[in-house]
């Protein structure tokens, strides 16, 4: 049976949800569960998600969703799939970009806005399979002194690892709760639970709904789907394959079919890399043999 409601982990929607001048309410009102009573958004203008290097040479980043809320302080919203190499660093990588936009010119003393990197993770760290957070759905890290005390207050990544969200609808008790069991379960649904009450989530649901997608739309959103389900599929067998054999970076051949499929599904050359491992050279010879 055709799902009602779209998968909230594609690309396309993730952005309908989230990513449109019309989702604003939504995104803020799930931005500010994660955020602290004094850091919550008032208002929010979304900012171009493509951010470019120093110069032409330079490597770029390209954001999900990128934005600034009323008091010029910074939001990277990433929906991550499946595991990939050096995720973490490219975590940190990303968020330099927020932090080097705001130099100003001239005369100026360094007093920067705070950036957040929101990680909405499909997957869990491996590093924390035998820690006793290795349930944990967020992660907040903060830049610390060797005494735990935070020594720098305007960089907050915080990362939500999705499968080990497992609540049901009656243990609901936050609005986290409900975001997180909103985006888990979505595709899944028949029905808007009874729980989902306000304004914001009855309107996420209609955004949310298939039938509601016009014919291009619809067109995209089913691209993408089955561009999530195979990409998804070929990255966990690759670092299962890599697992078994004792090498998480998975086997070279598993990395050349990531780029393949990635290749065709139209991805940038700088996301494949970061994903494989491969060079752009590599990556270029691949391409030529379509």
């Amino acid at each position: 049976m055709k799902a009602k409601y779209i998968n909230p982990f594609t690309d396309f929607g993730f952005k309908k949800i989230f990513g449109e001048e019309a989702s604003k309410p939504q995104l803020m009102d799930f931005l500010n569960t994660l955020l602290p009573e004094e850091s919550q958004i008032a208002d929010l203008n979304f900012k171009n998600t493509e951010q470019l290097g120093i110069t032409d040479l330079d490597r770029k980043a390209v954001y999900d969703i990128y934005c600034e809320n009323h008091k010029g302080e910074k939001f990277i919203v990433e929906l991550q799939k499946a595991k990939q190499n050096f995720f973490k660093e490219r975590t940190i990588y990303y968020s330099t970009f927020p932090i080097r936009e705001q130099a100003e010119k001239g005369d100026w003393n360094f007093n920067l806005k705070a950036v957040y990197c929101i990680g909405i993770l499909d997957f869990t760290f491996d590093d924390y399979e035998t820690e006793p957070e290795r349930n944990e759905v967020m992660h907040t890290i903060k830049l610390k002194n060797q005494n735990g005390k935070v020594f720098y207050d305007k960089l907050t990544y915080i990362y939500l690892e999705m499968p080990n969200f497992k609540k049901q609808e009656a243990e609901l008790s936050s609005r986290l709760d409900q975001w997180l069991y909103f985006l888990k379960n979505l595709e899944e649904l028949e029905t808007i639970p009874t729980i989902f009450k306000e304004h914001v989530f009855t309107e996420a649901f209609e955004k949310a709904e298939v039938s509601k997608l016009g014919k291009e739309e619809m067109e995209r959103y089913e691209m993408n789907l089955k561009a999530y389900r195979d990409f998804k599929n070929t990255i966990d067998t690759a670092f299962d394959d890599g697992k078994l054999e004792g090498k998480l970076e998975g086997k070279l051949e598993g990395k050349y079919e990531i780029a393949r499929l990635m290749l065709k599904n139209g991805e940038n050359i700088e996301k494949i890399s970061l994903y494989t491992g491969l060079n752009r050279e590599e990556i270029e010879n691949l391409k030529k043999t379509f």
